[in-house]
């Protein structure tokens, strides 16, 4: 079960880093909000050696998108 909880903190950890340059790029809020709550659930996981923190973060970050803090498509 550690092994688990090392990978998907390791892939939150990534995607945090990924959330926070794109910030630093276009100075969206919304970005800096999701990369900070996928980088401390990863950093609770981690230290608690515990899954419930990781599920925790991914559902504050989808709660975030449904209140509309992720940044819109150019494509549309």
């Amino acid at each position: 079960m550690e092994f688990i909880v090392y990978i998907f903190g390791a892939s939150f950890i990534f995607m945090a880093l990924a959330l926070l340059f794109a910030y630093q790029r276009s100075r969206h809020y919304g970005l800096f909000l999701m990369g900070l709550t996928y980088a401390a659930s990863a950093g609770l996981a981690l230290v608690l050696m515990h899954w419930w923190p990781l599920l925790a973060g991914f559902i504050l970050v989808w709660m975030l998108r449904l209140l509309g803090l992720d940044p819109d498509s150019k494509e549309r």
